[in-house]
């Protein structure tokens, strides 16, 4: 894929958000030990700490968890299908750069609906969490610790991976900010079995290069930014012989999946949805 030139107008704002993002690729990762994480899991029986949706298909609510490498304390929107029996296939959900918004614990439902555990970590819990606008989510973000923040969801994917309610098999999705930690999350093949990155700067290069697959990549036409990173990530997906399917939706700009943006597009983010869906269905579903 060439990088292709935007037609539409980028705000700084919006600039600068992807520039906090790129950064995030040269940041290590530190490694992880069982104890580390051995007492992170819920019971079935604790499933969450205050059940917020119960509408006899599926329940959500907050759930906090451990991340000593990390912020100290992860917390995040876990949502479960009642109607599906035996363990379930995880799906680790990743905000973009405003954090937990409704949009993202929207999808983290629509997910659960289809027979997935679904957590949605929020990565501005430590800093008083989504506070109901956007702009000030991601100053929140781009405030923060960046190898913390990245611990954090190294910590959540760990705790989802082990759930009691979990049959083991892990997927992440994750979009603009969250497109990047799903790479990142990739070049853990000991944890990740599939990942949709939607719009999302790759991993840095140590990364990268551990980085096998399976992978379904997303990406805006429009997007100038993640676009111009993409044929040197490819060449080391390549190198990687990974397997992975990329998509770019023409016509379209990054955040077309979020219909609470300008930038939603009904059809593109219809046909990506349903791309990710067989996806996490061929890799995931015993």
């Amino acid at each position: 894929m060439q990088p292709v030139d935007a037609t539409a107008s980028t705000s700084r704002e919006a600039i600068a958000r992807r520039a906090f993002i790129s950064r995030l690729g040269g940041l290590a990762i530190a490694g992880l030990t069982g104890g580390v994480i051995a007492n992170t899991f819920m019971s079935k029986h604790t499933f969450v700490e205050q059940v917020t949706l119960n509408d006899g298909d599926i329940e959500a609510g907050y759930l906090t968890f451990n991340s000593p490498q990390g912020s100290g304390e992860g917390r995040g929107y876990l949502v479960r299908p009642l109607q599906v029996a035996g363990k379930l296939p995880a799906v680790l959900l990743v905000h973009g750069s405003s954090g937990l918004n409704p949009h993202a614990e929207a999808v983290a439902r629509r997910l659960a609906r289809q027979g997935y555990l679904v957590f949605a970590p929020d990565a501005l819990h430590t800093v008083g969490g989504y506070a109901g606008d956007d702009d000030a989510g991601w100053l929140l973000l781009k405030s923060m610790n960046r190898n913390k923040v990245e611990q954090d969801f190294v910590m959540a994917a760990n705790m989802l991976k082990q759930h009691v309610l979990a049959s083991g098999k892990l997927g992440v999705i994750g979009f603009c900010f969250g497109g990047y930690i799903s790479n990142m999350l990739a070049s853990m093949p000991e944890l990740v079995d599939a990942s949709v990155p939607f719009y999302g700067m790759p991993a840095n290069d140590e990364q990268a290069n551990k980085i096998k697959g399976p992978l379904l990549l997303q990406f805006a036409e429009l997007d100038e930014w993640v676009n111009g990173s993409w044929a040197a990530y490819e060449a080391v997906l390549l190198t990687n012989q990974a397997d992975y399917q990329a998509f770019v939706y023409s016509g379209v700009n990054y955040d077309f999946h979020d219909d609470a943006c300008e930038q939603y597009d009904e059809a593109a983010a219809e046909l990506a949805w349903q791309r990710t869906l067989a996806f996490f269905d061929k890799h995931l579903r015993e």
